[in-house]
């Protein structure tokens, strides 16, 4: 795969972010310190700090709980003294005075963690919460923000507890279960130049098409161009999810799922044409529930992230054609309260996205296959994969078709390059695969009429008293859905035939007619000055396919 070194690249922001940090060393130490300070502030406390020369506000306040309370003891022998069983939430905000849009904060949910812990829902329904084993006691700190740097949350986080008199040492080191859940870097584009992104051949597109298998179960492509109001906007959300198998298609050292998507502000007409709002983003998304592992919050896993995430977002702008280095001010880029369209010289190497490259391979690997020949077990198979809107397992084709289900499966075998198996389903490898057997199953179904008519039409010639040379000239005329009956009626007119599409096969198709139409005796001269007329109304003469001579 191409790679090329971008240098001066535009460097996106960071938008939306959540994770769980879990905090062991201290137990519930930081839980009970927060229940203090609270009591002490008569339910709240609000602080202000400094974190890299800006000024944020913090405020320290409850909220009751569902989990169930433990009486005097808890299960791992802790005694507990408290009579009311509480959470707490750190709400930490960038000063208004620097922060006038006011999107700028986070909000820190805190909840113990013990062995044995009982939750109850709603309905009075009292369960065991589950804590993984190596914790004993610990203290859970669910983190949801936005347009904040991803490795400024922990440091943070710590500023804010100390504002407000709870230790900032107790959530120094986060226990490696700790996981991110969602994370989304942008960059925000001129709305008259984000078209290619969102094109119907454009990437966001193109990558749902051609990597996407075809009856995938979670598969994700949104493409809707009206607003919540029912107003047309082009690019309004467009988005395509892609799991880890098919982001590595793409990008081969890539580990995580990923939603790519191009969208505008819900208000996004009503706003005047100076307003960042007006303008759509480009973003990309980690999306946790598309796999079954998971991302810590190590520096190590937050680089991966942030690497990633800008890779794919440089690489999806770069195939859409957009100058991603904008060499005079901001260029095709939009400016708004947290995206500052400056560009940086480090970061990720920009990768070609192949898109083209990709669709090519597929198209070489359904040709390779219909020209070396199909068993029929398979050409059946890839009928029923193309016809069948359900799940298909071998069994099922098996059944169609009066196959036994190890012929099948060994058929399958022998096109795994078109197809997918995995425990009892099959299907075809992508979208764009799909649309390329389809179209070869029904050429094939319309090679079968075509070729029952011609031995019709070799029939009727014999019987109306044609040689057999000229019902051969008939039955490769019906074999290519050539129409030339009336033209050979006509003894005197000019002959015309009507094809299908103009192209190179057509070119061939003509050469080998007129090899029949001399074979037969016929005068060469009538089939050279003969008139073909193509399905898109274009018209051209014989002559200029064939040889001089």
């Amino acid at each position: 795969m191409e790679v090329s070194r971008v240098t001066g690249y535009i460097e996106p922001a960071p938008h939306e972010f959540s994770a769980n940090f879990l905090f062991d060393e201290n137990g519930l130490a930081p839980y009970f310190a927060a229940d203090s300070r609270v009591k002490a502030g008569d339910g709240s406390q609000v602080a202000e700090f400094t974190d890299q020369g800006e000024q944020w506000i913090v405020k320290l306040y409850f909220q009751e709980s569902n989990i169930v309370h433990p009486g005097t003891r808890l299960p791992t022998g802790t005694e507990w003294r408290l009579h009311e069983m509480r959470e707490f939430r750190l709400k930490v905000a960038r000063h208004p005075d620097e922060d006038p849009v006011g999107e700028q904060d986070f909000n820190a949910h805190l909840a113990p963690r013990w062995q044995g812990m009982k939750t109850e829902n709603k309905y009075g329904n009292v369960s065991e919460h589950s804590v993984p084993e190596p914790i004993i006691e610990a203290i859970n700190v669910k983190i949801a923000g936005s347009n904040i740097e991803f490795a400024r949350y922990q440091r943070l986080l710590q500023s804010a507890a100390a504002a407000v008199r709870v230790r900032g040492d107790y959530f120094e080191v986060p226990h490696e279960y700790s996981n991110i859940q969602d994370a989304e870097r942008y960059v925000r584009l001129a709305k008259e130049t984000s078209g290619p992104v969102h094109a119907r051949d454009g990437p966001i597109a193109s990558m749902a098409h051609l990597l996407e298998n075809d009856r995938a179960g979670y598969r994700k492509v949104v493409q809707n161009d009206d607003d919540e109001y029912g107003r047309n906007l082009p690019g309004y959300y467009h988005t395509v999810t892609l799991g880890p198998r098919r982001v590595r298609e793409v990008f081969p050292d890539h580990a995580l799922p990923k939603e790519i998507k191009h969208y505008y502000a819900r208000h996004a007409l009503s706003q005047s044409g100076d307003s960042p709002l007006a303008h759509p983003k480009v973003g990309v998304s980690y999306q946790v529930s598309r796999w079954n592992e998971t991302l810590g919050v190590t520096p190590d896993d937050l680089d991966q992230l942030q690497r990633e995430l800008d890779q794919t977002l440089l690489s999806v702008l770069a195939d859409a054609g957009l100058d991603i280095a904008p060499t005079h001010g901001t260029g095709i880029f939009v400016t708004d309260a947290y995206f500052d369209a400056k560009t940086t010289e480090s970061g990720p190497e920009v990768i070609a996205l192949d898109v083209t490259e990709i669709r090519s391979t597929q198209e070489s690997v359904v040709i390779r296959h219909l020209a070396d020949g199909l068993s029929p077990v398979q050409w059946e198979s890839l009928q029923t994969l193309v016809t069948d809107g359900g799940e298909v397992s071998p069994a099922d084709i098996a059944d169609e078709h009066g196959r036994h289900v190890e012929s099948v499966r060994r058929a399958l075998r022998g096109i795994e390059d078109l197809v997918e198996r995995e425990y009892a389903r099959v299907s075809l490898r992508s979208s764009h695969i799909a649309d390329l057997v389809h179209q070869a199953v029904t050429e094939a179904e319309d090679a079968v009429k075509r070729a029952a008519e011609a031995g019709a039409k070799a029939v009727r010639t014999a019987q109306q008293g044609m040689d057999e040379t000229m019902s051969v000239f008939i039955a490769w005329a019906a074999r290519h859905g050539i129409d030339i009956d009336d033209a050979l009626s006509r003894r005197e007119a000019r002959m015309e035939m009507r094809f299908g599409a103009p192209g190179q096969r057509a070119g061939r198709v003509i050469r080998e007619g007129f090899e029949i139409w001399e074979d037969a005796g016929l005068p060469a001269q009538r089939y050279r000055m003969a008139r073909i007329r193509f399905s898109d109304g274009s018209l051209a003469n014989a002559w200029q396919y064939l040889n001089p001579g």
